[in-house]
């Protein structure tokens, strides 16, 4: 066994690395272009297009049910 100096040095050694992976890893200038991306991805920004599609899309689906309990 080594003497108290080599066991703090051992400690600092497995104290600091993982704080300073965490440090390193953490810095949100790193994720910000991925997380970004990704959420691009995951959900679109909407055109207007795609919007008045789903408009009709639900315009008629309330005709339909109108007309299916009109006609009971």
């Amino acid at each position: 066994m080594g003497n108290w100096k080599l066991e703090v040095g051992r400690m600092a050694m497995y104290t600091s690395f993982p704080v300073g992976l965490f440090f390193f890893f953490n810095q949100p200038k790193y994720f910000e272009e991925w997380v970004t991306n990704t959420k691009r991805q995951i959900f679109p920004p909407e055109n207007q297009h795609d919007r008045e599609a789903i408009q009709k899309l639900i315009q008629d689906m309330r005709k339909k049910q109108m007309q299916s309990l009109e006609s009971k």
